[in-house]
């Protein structure tokens, strides 16, 4: 394992138990795991978790601190962007630039410990597959993560197709992220509740998932994998309750659809689930059971989530594993769908 802990002392931590002792030397990859920079903070104002800003403004040795602390070897980080679904297009496409830039040079800087999804302003979808394609051409990102709706709109709206189709072309994923709802929605359903709980209920504690779940279904059912064969997209937090949900879900719209295969078919060709923010092993034993090993990323999302709380829950599911299968999951996957060399 790369990073500042000597193995002696992980031996040292672990030794009741030679099985997470084994675990901790496995390589790990994560890859939903979150940033912001100073510039995104003086165009949008500050983030709704300012508590978190500073480990979210760290690009390089706490971060790494952490990353030791947990035994993740590498993060893919993309940024934290709530906000800036609120700016205009032009303005939108000089600040993801200017990100991208900034994610760049920590990536040269811990070439080892870091990687990149870019970032796009999507209410220009000619100048965010431009901004992809300078991406993944010349600072060498892996895929791009993308939020939400944008003005509303879910991604099958033909407007967006130029950056999907940028995409395919350069054979990289789209990490679909979760986005606080659209203001008719988060009125229709997640006002009226004290304190915060509507703002709560509308993010992680619900509306989050169901949004991403349903975006995706959108995209599965619009033809989009039709037209795009090759585009693959990758979903978070165990799937976004999909998993439960993906036979009856087929069952009703595969035949409606009029598409290829049915609808459960294009989680083995072209959608990848990660662990993120999910740590029991139930949802985890339903994705495995559903979509299949081969289908899955672990995750963290740090620092919403800790490192240590990701490690855990790793080594709780080693032993529903083989060895083979816990190292498709801890780094493999994600090594073959982002294409990543290791450095030494």
């Amino acid at each position: 394992m790369s990073g500042g802990i000597e193995p002696k002392s992980l031996y040292h931590e672990n030794e009741s138990n030679p099985r997470d002792c084994i675990q901790w030397f496995m390589r790990t990859i994560s890859l939903e795991e979150h940033f912001i920079t100073e510039s995104f903070v003086r165009a949008t104002g500050a983030p709704r978790f300012a508590e978190l800003q500073p480990k979210l403004l760290d690009l390089g040795a706490g971060r790494i601190a952490d990353m030791d602390e947990g035994g993740i070897d590498l993060q893919v980080l993309s940024l934290a962007s709530m906000g800036f679904d609120a700016l205009d297009a032009a303005t939108a496409t000089a600040l993801a630039h200017d990100v991208n830039d900034e994610l760049a040079d920590a990536v040269r800087a811990h070439p080892d410990r870091l990687a990149g999804f870019a970032m796009v302003g999507l209410k220009d979808a000619n100048a965010a597959a431009a901004e992809l394609e300078r991406c993944v051409t010349q600072l060498g990102f892996p895929g791009a993560l993308v939020d939400g709706t944008t003005d509303g709109l879910f991604l099958d709206d033909p407007r967006f197709l130029p950056f999907l189709e940028a995409a395919a072309h350069l054979n990289v994923p789209v990490y679909l992220h979760p986005a606080p709802p659209p203001a008719p929605v988060q009125q229709a359903y997640f006002s009226g509740l004290p304190g915060q709980l509507g703002f709560l209920l509308s993010i992680a504690g619900w509306g989050w998932h169901a949004e991403t779940g349903l975006h995706t279904l959108r995209l599965i059912v619009s033809g989009l994998f039709d037209r795009l064969p090759t585009l693959q997209l990758i979903i978070g937090h165990m799937g976004e309750g999909l998993p439960y949900a993906l036979a009856r879900s087929s069952g009703v719209l595969s035949q409606a659809a009029h598409l290829r295969q049915p609808v459960a078919a294009y989680f083995q060709s072209n959608i990848h689930i990660t662990t993120s923010g999910y740590f029991t092993p139930q949802p985890f034993r339903c994705a495995m059971d559903v979509v299949g090993l081969n289908r899955l990323l672990f995750s963290v999302d740090y620092p919403f989530s800790p490192n240590t709380r990701g490690r855990n829950f790793l080594n709780s599911i080693a032993d529903m594993l083989s060895a083979k299968d816990l190292a498709k999951l801890a780094y493999g996957n994600a090594e073959s769908l982002l294409q990543l060399q290791r450095s030494s």
